[in-house]
């Protein structure tokens, strides 16, 4: 209980602090900056997950049509 509350404290500090860099300019551009570093990795990680599904579903229509070609061969 004691390592959660510590967590908790230095959360609140953190959020405290962010906010208080965040009112000057260069403190803006900072957090513009880790923003935009998160949405560009965000938007990677979408677009590989969209390409691996894509892939996944080739895979899965081939075989489809493999074992559709093993039924109509009994």
């Amino acid at each position: 209980m004691r390592r959660l509350s510590w967590l908790v404290v230095g959360v609140a500090l953190g959020f405290v602090g962010a906010h208080f860099v965040n009112q000057t300019p260069s403190g803006r551009r900072f957090f513009d900056q880790v923003n935009r570093g998160a949405r560009e990795f965000s938007d990677a990680l979408a677009s590989g997950y969209r390409v691996a599904e894509e892939e996944f579903s080739e895979a899965l229509d081939d075989v489809e049509r493999r074992l559709a070609k093993l039924e109509a061969k009994k």
